[in-house]
């Protein structure tokens, strides 16, 4: 069963408008194809994305919102081109090559460099009072390889100086590291795919020393024939809650080439779709979804990104063309975004609720997120704004399957939270259990879930539409007041 405040969605009624699979996928195809590179946020192939979207919106009759389409702001932005990483014992012996995109992809963040050292085993990374894995080992000039994560038997008073790649990165430097090898040992990700990450954690950018982070059969592979197995030493950290931190026989070699920019321009995408009613005109409900994903590394390894969030935008896109072609018109105006720098803390929802000056006429927020994969619909923001939710519920009552599972209540979540936070009405429409694919080479097109990107959007064009009618007074029953100058 689908937690609270989840619609699970069949076939059922007919509507007006209906959600055209040829269309999802035709964008979803697009947006994931190797040209726009992973549309990593302050990239050419991310602008590159956003004119793709801006052509569409146009075509389905949304309007530049105050006749410009991009919000710019600054993003840090980080540009892999190249990766090495290579591991022997003996310098007379043949090295053991890995593949960037296999076996292993960089940290988001890393810094560049090149290492060639002996290595040295540190656990999770962490050198806190009794609990420090660096004691009774000398990381000095050495490579340390840590594990992703922290451990569950420590309080998070310890663990969460130390739960971001860069938090491990700077230990590992203070303590005379030439580089760090992050092994990916979250349990929501194939032990035999790399994951890609954009966040690492809070700044400083340590830009010449480099982090890479190897599969969990990787790692396995790297700790072969040394002092214990990965299994082994995750094993006896967590039945002793002791280091056991050691030395490897095994030297690496790394080489990163990457190009920092602390401040590269990027750009939300804001179109409106006019109200038919006067009255109604200047009160919004805004649709969001974001368009960035986590890039490419190096010429082999692509995230495409089409469930995260091809999927979510294709469904937004969709919206557009349908409310196009729908005998019932919005009476109230739709605001259609796609953020940049979602993959960084949610950054151009930010920027967009810092710099939207309408703010108090927004009567509520959709954000539509990763719906391309999973075993049903959920919508989240119950908890906070159940009158919102409601229409969601209302909608799949009327138009798909009277099918509402009752669990625990939902907060707003992603995108939704920038809303949230100056008490505009959210909610979330995202898959439940959609997480296989996330932030991995094979989150492709082809692995869309047919099905439910279609019920999706659906769900996402009639709860948009009748929120529009004028019904629905979001900011006077909001449970959360603000003051707007």
């Amino acid at each position: 069963m689908a937690p609270l405040a989840c619609l699970v969605l069949a076939s059922g009624g007919a509507a007006a408008q209906e959600a055209s699979l040829d269309t999802l996928l035709s964008h979803i195809r697009e947006l994931s194809s190797s040209k726009y590179e992973g549309r990593l946020s302050g990239s050419d192939e991310y602008f590159m994305a956003a004119d793709y979207v801006i052509e569409a919106l146009e075509r389905y009759g949304v309007k530049p919102y105050k006749g410009e389409w991009a919000q710019y702001f600054e993003t840090e932005y980080n540009k892999i081109e190249n990766c090495t990483f290579n591991s022997y014992v003996n310098a007379s012996d043949t090295r053991q090559v890995y593949v960037l995109g296999r076996d292993f992809c960089c940290a988001g963040m890393t810094g560049r460099g090149y290492a060639d050292a002996p290595v040295v085993f540190c656990g999770y990374g962490i050198d806190n009072g009794a609990f420090d894995e660096y004691a009774n080992v000398d990381a000095k000039g050495k490579v340390v390889m840590v594990l992703s994560g922290v451990p569950s038997f420590l309080p998070s008073s310890v663990t969460d100086n130390f739960v971001q790649i860069r938090d491990k990165a700077r230990v590992a430097r203070a303590h005379g590291a030439c580089a760090l090898v992050v092994v990916n040992m979250s349990p929501s990700c194939s032990p035999y795919e790399v994951q890609g990450f954009v966040y690492n954690g809070a700044l400083p950018h340590l830009a010449t020393f480099p982090v890479i982070q190897p599969t969990r059969d990787c790692g396995d592979r790297l700790l072969q024939n040394e002092l214990m197995t990965l299994e082994e030493a995750v094993r006896k950290i967590d039945d002793t809650h002791q280091p056991q931190s050691f030395h490897l026989r095994k030297k690496f070699e790394i080489d990163v080439n990457a190009k920092y920019h602390p401040a590269s321009l990027t750009a939300n995408v804001i179109g409106i779709y006019p109200g038919s009613n006067k009255s109604l005109a200047n009160e919004y409900v805004v649709v969001g979804a974001n368009l960035d994903h986590v890039g490419m590394q190096g010429t082999t390894c692509l995230f495409p990104g089409a469930d995260d969030n091809a999927s979510g935008v294709a469904a937004l896109l969709e919206t557009a063309r349908m409310l196009q072609y729908s005998d019932d018109q919005p009476s109230r105006s739709i605001v259609f975004v796609l953020f940049a720098s979602g993959e960084q803390q949610h950054l151009g929802s930010q920027i967009f609720v810092s710099n939207f000056k309408p703010l108090k006429n927004i009567e509520a927020f959709v954000n539509v997120s990763t719906v391309g994969c999973g075993d049903s619909i959920m919508v989240m923001g119950n908890k906070r704004y159940p009158q919102l939710w409601n229409v969601a519920k209302k909608v799949d009552t009327t138009y798909c399957s009277n099918d509402v599972a009752v669990g625990l209540k939902t907060q707003p979540k992603g995108d939704a939270v920038a809303f949230d936070q100056v008490g505009i009405p959210s909610i979330n429409i995202r898959s439940y259990k959609g997480r296989r694919y996330n932030h991995v080479p094979s989150d492709i097109v082809e692995n869309i879930d047919r099905r439910y990107i279609v019920k999706a959007t659906q769900l996402l064009f009639e709860t948009v539409l009748d929120l529009s009618f004028g019904e629905y007074q979001g900011r006077s029953n909001a449970s959360k007041r603000v003051k707007f100058e």
